[in-house]
């Protein structure tokens, strides 16, 4: 497979592209795509963070019944993620190989990466978007009428203000903190994000100290958000993206809080580590130009008791935990 190289730009800044396909799934259809069950599949690679967050949110809502999920493998090339995990290497939904071909079915000439999630409309074959921060938020919002008996609140009203402030200072400088490191152009670049990035981390282990959940005392969308950075941290970041200050297990209220997070159901039964570390030491090959994928560290670390209850909190608020992963879901890592 032919991967792209073009990760860094030399002497300057990593600056992503966050202009996304702003269709949305509403009750109203205002967008042409009205909330309907078995109308859309969500394509999300196990290793992607972005796209963790939606599969995460998926389970935890319940929703596995009435949006589909198609999984792409760890690798990709300069033109598209493949489903070559699936049996002859197609999806066995969607009938592609690429998920370039949905996006092309609705915008043959589409100028930007082919990035996941996305959502496809199962009908047309046609992309509706990859919008991945307003993808959750209408998992949680819009989709409630088809949430499970029992799930949470991921996104209270009254909070809504609060979890936008705080995922927002956490994209910057945690979730795209770390790729502003790992593909830094210059010495500058990468010495203020990793900068950034740990000045954040400790202001996380601070305020994480004396509450269980990062706002309010049930967990809600901005837990999820930072969650998938951290399962992530010592596998793949603090080493490939050169955030190596510390380890997250090395800072003991925040790796306590993942370990929480990592064994609520929902949560640590969405994480494949092992496609998580292909993806990144595999597809970077400017970074890592030897394609070899470290054995550690050891996963068996995340299922150790992190005490974090005596802090409170009620995870899923009144409501109850996720059933089992669907048995196509499972991971075995």
């Amino acid at each position: 497979m032919s991967l792209d190289p073009s990760y860094i730009t030399p002497g300057k800044d990593f600056d992503r592209d966050t202009n996304y396909i702003e269709d949305r799934i509403t009750q109203d259809g205002r967008d042409g795509w009205p909330v309907e069950p078995g109308r859309y599949r969500l394509v999300a690679a196990r290793a992607c963070p972005w796209a963790n967050r939606t599969t995460i949110v998926r389970r935890l809502l319940g929703l596995e019944g009435v949006i589909s999920l198609g999984l792409p493998g760890p690798t990709h090339d300069k033109n598209s993620w493949t489903f070559d995990l699936d049996p002859g290497g197609v999806d066995p939904v969607l009938g592609i190989e690429r998920l370039q071909q949905a996006f092309f079915a609705r915008f043959p000439d589409y100028p930007r990466g082919i990035t996941v999630p996305a959502i496809v409309d199962v009908t047309s074959g046609q992309v509706v978007t990859n919008n991945y921060p307003q993808i959750t938020l209408d998992f949680e919002t819009e989709w409630i009428a088809h949430h499970r008996a029992g799930a949470p609140d991921l996104y209270p009203q009254a909070l809504r203000a609060e979890i936008g402030e705080v995922a927002n200072l956490i994209f910057h400088d945690v979730n795209n903190g770390v790729y502003k490191c790992g593909f830094a152009g210059s010495q500058k670049s990468y010495e203020r994000a990793y900068d950034a990035l740990f000045a954040r981390l400790d202001w996380l282990e601070e305020r994480l100290a004396g509450q269980r959940y990062l706002v309010g005392d049930t967990i809600t969308e901005a837990d999820i958000r930072l969650f998938t950075t951290l399962a992530r941290f010592d596998a793949v970041y603090h080493g490939h993206f050169k955030c190596n200050r510390n380890k997250l297990s090395e800072m003991p209220v925040l790796w306590a809080y993942a370990r929480d997070l990592f064994q609520t159901p929902g949560f640590g039964d969405t994480i494949d580590f092992n496609q998580i570390k292909k993806h990144y030491y595999v597809t970077h090959v400017d970074i890592n130009p030897s394609g070899i994928v470290p054995k550690g560290p050891d996963a068996a670390a995340w299922l150790a008791p992190h005490s974090r209850a005596d802090l409170g909190g009620r995870p899923f608020g009144t409501g109850t935990p996720p059933e089992p992963p669907l048995p196509a879901e499972r991971i075995v890592n």
